[in-house]
């Protein structure tokens, strides 16, 4: 039996508490359950949305069956029992099941957001509970909040056997999931897997002093995919959007100038400034190879740096995103920060008076404050005066 962890009272109220003060005060109530992962669709078979108690208790039923360790499939019910409590005090009241996509996400969340619409199209509710299995399911809240009015949450807590024997039968599913499921399988079982492989054949071939610069190498490389989204990116290049072709241009664009940016400001360093088995801190603490790399490199660099914010400035704008905003900013910041770049080199090369360096960030701080400003009352302005969020 699942117990219910509701945000409205904590410590001890019930779903037929719940189900009397929301009714007290709402003539007309959803009560809305959330598979945010769409267990209900990959494991089950069934589209979404479905509303009604009989084709919810039928969605419950064929998700248990499918996988009956599912917690899904008792928030179902739990939602079917608040809904039943609702309609014996009197009140108008109705079920629904919505669902996101597999890999949860923006897609995922929009695709809630569609059929929330759907199911307000059929019933008018002027209030909503919401009843989920965990916090990835009430992310979505405030999504759902925009359309209807949330009075309640309701987290469904399975209840397992403290014994030995089960924790260890907990224990296995999860195991099982890291192995099986490709969300978690492909870190937790293929960066460990390239790590063994790599340490072996570097043994083989008795390298290995090497073996520990790879393992780092492959470690380094896995935490900078995961960091950074990289697979996602990746995986999503074989349905590429109109906004996602512009990113993808413009990233690869970018890099390739950035590398460029890199390779004319070694060339930029001054062949007398390069002294035979001259160690890495003389080099850091060169002032002419300093200023002479920075100077060849910025210009090229910012260029780069720039064709990829572009990029990402583009899609988002074409979506129509409040991520706009910070896009122009950054872009702003871009600008300003050129010239007191280019000072800074002339205060190593040519030793120049420092104050003039210090007043161009002082100048550029103001100018980014105002620009953030204008934007901020733009945005909001145009978003009708609420709120933003970052």
């Amino acid at each position: 039996m699942p117990s219910v962890d509701n945000y409205a009272k904590k410590n001890g109220a019930g779903l037929s508490r719940v189900a009397a003060t929301a009714a007290s005060t709402h003539s007309r109530i959803l009560v809305l359950c959330v598979d945010r992962d769409d267990d209900i669709g990959s494991k089950g078979g069934m589209e979404t949305p479905v509303v009604g108690r009989d084709p919810c208790i039928n969605a419950g039923v064929r998700l248990a069956i499918e996988d009956p360790e599912d917690p899904d499939a008792n928030a179902i019910f739990a939602a079917i029992k608040t809904y039943e409590e609702l309609i014996s005090k009197g009140y108008s009241s109705q079920v629904a099941l919505v669902a996101g996509k597999f890999n949860r996400g923006i897609e995922a969340d929009e695709k809630i957001g569609l059929e929330i619409q759907n199911v307000l199209g059929e019933y008018r509710a002027d209030a909503a509970v919401i009843v989920s299995d965990g916090e990835d399911d009430e992310t979505v809240v405030p999504v759902i909040q925009t359309m209807v009015p949330v009075i309640s949450i309701q987290r469904i807590i399975i209840k397992h056997s403290r014994s030995v024997e089960y924790s260890y039968a907990v224990l296995g599913r999860y195991v099982k999931m890291l192995a099986y499921d490709p969300r978690y399988s492909k870190f937790f079982l293929g960066v460990p897997g390239a790590l063994l492989v790599a340490t072996s054949l570097a043994s083989f071939f008795g390298l290995t002093k090497e073996a520990l610069a790879l393992v780092f190498s492959i470690l380094g490389v896995a935490f900078i995919i995961r960091a950074f989204d990289i697979d996602k990116a990746l995986s999503s290049l074989g349905r590429p959007t109109p906004t996602g072709f512009i990113r993808i241009f413009s990233a690869f664009a970018g890099i390739l100038i950035i590398v460029v940016s890199i390779v004319n400001g070694l060339s930029s360093i001054p062949n007398e400034a390069i002294v035979p088995n001259m160690g890495a801190l003389h080099v850091i603490s060169n002032r002419i190879i300093v200023g002479s790399f920075v100077h060849g490199t910025i210009t090229l660099l910012w260029i780069g740096i720039a064709t990829i914010l572009a990029g990402s400035l583009l899609s988002n704008w074409f979506k129509g995103s409040i991520l706009t905003m910070s896009d122009i900013l950054r872009l702003v910041v871009l600008a300003l920060l050129y010239i007191p770049i280019l000072q800074f080199t002339s205060v190593l090369t040519e030793r120049t008076n420092p104050f003039s360096l210090i007043s161009s960030l002082l100048i550029g701080l103001a100018i980014t404050l105002v620009a953030a400003t204008f934007l901020f009352q733009y945005f909001r302005n145009r978003k009708g005066g609420e709120d933003l969020k970052h």
